[in-house]
């Protein structure tokens, strides 16, 4: 059964479209609306020109610059979809639509923030960071070559991890909060393995926090039933599902049950 939606496709010019490192994009677009409403770990759907390509690809609401109503937007080539939006040039323009699902609660009275991203999970922690108020430590992990970087070192305390040690510490972002038994309030972005132990270590500490859920989506905003999370429930069954894109992405880590769990 389809649900009633009031988002609608917005025409948006392309400010520019580079490449930041290996695979890894970062689109500027000029829509003030989107920009004007979006709040950090929402996303927006956008949409290729193939004919071929439907569906919509969800990408995170990176930063926000409402004096130029600029949306910045960072996206890996991961697919046929991602690398058409590589080739898409300056003063084009690409059909959005946005911004879509719940985002990172700001309203905190929380002292410290920890803030935890993931590979193609870093970018949303940009305009998080913005707006957050109080003491920030930021912790990003990858496989290789980060990015983005030197723009969370304007909101914070920045440590970076690397799977190969070419920067930073040689591990991943939970052994590096272990080691540093770093405390605070966390909201975390990344790969599902990554959120599970980020879920553990907030439970093993009693600490408060948010995860952004990774999911594949298919219409971006809950008419299709394609995204599906397991969410803790006082029913028979210890659980009810709720919609990553719609009722999400971002969860109480307290809610959430993974599949190994």
């Amino acid at each position: 059964m389809c649900e009633t939606m009031n988002k609608s496709r917005t025409v948006c010019k392309i400010i520019s479209n580079e490449l930041l490192t290996d695979q890894i994009f970062e689109m500027i677009l000029e829509c003030p609306e989107i920009v004007n409403e979006a709040k950090p770990g929402q996303f927006v759907n956008l949409y290729c020109r193939h004919l071929g390509r439907l569906l919509p690809r969800p990408i995170s609401v990176c930063e926000l610059n409402k004096d130029k109503g600029h949306l910045h937007l960072i996206y890996a080539i991961m697919g046929n979809g991602t690398k058409e939006f590589s080739t898409y040039n300056a003063g084009e323009t690409i059909d959005v639509m946005g911004p879509l699902g719940n985002g990172y609660n700001t309203d905190t009275v929380s002292d410290i923030h920890l803030i935890v991203g993931g590979g193609v999970g870093t970018p949303p922690m940009v305009e998080l960071c913005k707006q957050l108020k109080g003491r920030k430590i930021i912790v990003v992990g990858f496989r290789d070559n980060p990015y983005l970087v030197n723009r969370l070192k304007e909101y914070g305390e920045v440590y970076v991890t690397t799977d190969d040690g070419s920067a930073g510490f040689k591990g991943n972002v939970v052994e590096f909060l272990e080691k540093k038994s770093l405390k605070g309030s966390i909201y975390a972005c990344g790969p599902t393995p990554m959120l599970i132990g980020v879920q553990a270590y907030a439970d093993k500490y009693n600490l408060d926090a948010s995860l952004s859920l990774e999911e594949r989506m298919g219409c971006g905003f809950g008419a299709c039933v394609g995204c599906v999370t397991k969410i803790a429930s006082n029913n028979d069954a210890g659980f009810i599902y709720k919609k990553v894109c719609k009722d999400g992405p971002v969860f109480n880590a307290k809610e959430v049950l993974f599949s190994c769990n």
